[in-house]
């Protein structure tokens, strides 16, 4: 099969069948062997039934149905794990992403051999300060941290190869992050593409302005993940062993002179009216405590298993 797109949703009952309607003129246009993937991610609107409809006049359309929302990175990785194209196209279903960019994303991964193409919305017709602003420092930050050179981390029109979504594994709200994943498990040909943005045609946006207080906060975490989270005691141990060190040095240098202030009849004081041994110690258990996290970590690591964090309800075709 050429290309399995993969399209989460959350209550787009107005844009499905047009949407659908839009891809299969691109694919049939080009004589691609293809499948669409609706990921329903606990629609409360009437999206099931559509896709229900769809899947019973076209043998191409498969739906994925979730019992609850479980999120857009839920969604994706369900769509992931039973997608069977060649390349993989993602895009959203509120036909803001446009797909006449099919085929050129399909040649960009199947004849210039990229592992993943990201689209770029250059011209948005987003509020700006709602979402443009935000949105070019959010990638900037992305940017920075991850040294890659995307311009939109967050479009949902993007392009992989099969082994890319068989290999990444996307949980939490790490959608956004889905090169820098690709990339910290070694798929270096990554690229972008400008594609065209278009204005939201039905209902409206499910992200607030938290979306990008939270992109922050998960920017911090794979940060972190991309350099230790095969081997949080590289960073926890180190550091710990570090304070824990500099806690019993102290805490032996003031029981040092402790003995020889009184070998040599100084003055002295009350080892426990030394405000320093406090600190000295603090240092010695949060040391300990570092340490520990790290050895957890490790323990997690090697016992940790391959669960998936949502429950479908039903599914059509797959």
């Amino acid at each position: 099969m050429d290309i399995s797109v993969v399209i989460p949703l959350l209550n787009e009952e107005e844009s499905l069948q047009e949407l659908y309607s839009w891809i299969a003129k691109v694919m049939q246009s080009n004589s691609y062997d293809y499948e669409v993937l609706f990921i329903d991610d606990g629609s409360t609107d009437t999206s099931w039934n559509v896709i229900e409809e769809l899947s019973k006049k076209h043998t191409e359309v498969k739906g994925i149905r979730f019992q609850k929302n479980y999120g857009k990175s839920q969604a994706l990785d369900a769509g992931f794990e039973a997608a069977n194209g060649d390349v993989i196209i993602t895009m959203d279903a509120d036909l803001q992403d446009n797909p006449d960019e099919i085929p050129e994303l399909f040649d960009l991964i199947t004849k210039e051999n990229y592992d993943l193409i990201s689209g770029w919305k250059k011209k948005r017709y987003d509020s700006v300060i709602a979402k443009n602003l935000p949105s070019k420092l959010f990638n900037a930050a992305a940017r920075k941290t991850s040294g890659l050179k995307l311009h939109d981390f967050n479009c949902g029109l993007k392009a992989y190869k099969n082994i890319v979504i068989k290999t990444v594994k996307v949980s939490g709200e790490m959608h956004r992050y889905i090169p820098v994943l690709a990339k910290n498990e070694g798929f270096t040909k990554i690229g972008e593409k400008v594609v065209q943005h278009q204005a939201r045609k039905y209902g409206e946006t499910k992200f607030g302005m938290n979306r990008f207080v939270n992109g922050f906060l998960d920017l911090i975490t794979i940060s972190f993940l991309s350099k230790f989270g095969k081997r949080p005691m590289h960073f926890f141990g180190l550091w710990g062993s570090m304070v824990f060190a500099v806690g019993f040095l102290a805490a032996a240098y003031i029981g040092f002179m402790k003995l020889y202030k009184l070998s040599t009849g100084l003055k002295t004081i009350l080892i426990t009216d030394n405000p320093w041994l406090y600190i000295s110690l603090t240092a010695m258990i949060i040391g300990t405590q570092l340490f520990l996290a790290g050895f957890i970590g490790e323990l997690l690591i090697k016992t940790k298993s391959n669960e998936k964090h949502y429950t479908i309800k039903e599914t059509l075709n797959t």
